[in-house]
């Protein structure tokens, strides 16, 4: 398997975060001109860290069990993968979303 399709993508990518680090720090700067309070920078209480764990739980769980589907089953492998991917995926946001509205609501009263 070649992979020379990654080079442009990854060439666009590093051009993307190099725009949006410049456009960051001249809003910052005109921020600090103005003189406004910098507290919309400030990162968000959610934990992010567990909605891409549970996530990439989700999409390893529906790996595992799109290949026992494909073994097992007679469904092919792709609708196999695809469609237990992206259910546990979802299953694994639905999951954080439930979780960060419990950690919202006592900081809310």
């Amino acid at each position: 398997m070649t992979t020379e399709f990654l080079i442009p993508i990854a060439f666009f990518a590093m051009v993307y975060g190099i725009v949006y680090l410049f456009v960051r720090k001249k809003e910052r700067l005109a921020l600090i001109a103005k003189g406004a309070d910098a507290s919309i920078f400030e990162s968000s209480r959610q934990p992010s860290s567990l909605k891409w764990g549970l996530l990439f739980v989700g999409i390893g769980t529906g790996i595992l069990l799109g290949k026992v589907l494909a073994v097992y089953t007679t469904l092919q492998e792709e609708p196999a993968f695809f469609s237990m991917i992206c259910l546990f995926g979802g299953i694994g946001l639905i999951i954080y979303h439930l979780v960060a509205s419990r950690f919202e609501e006592p900081a809310r009263g």
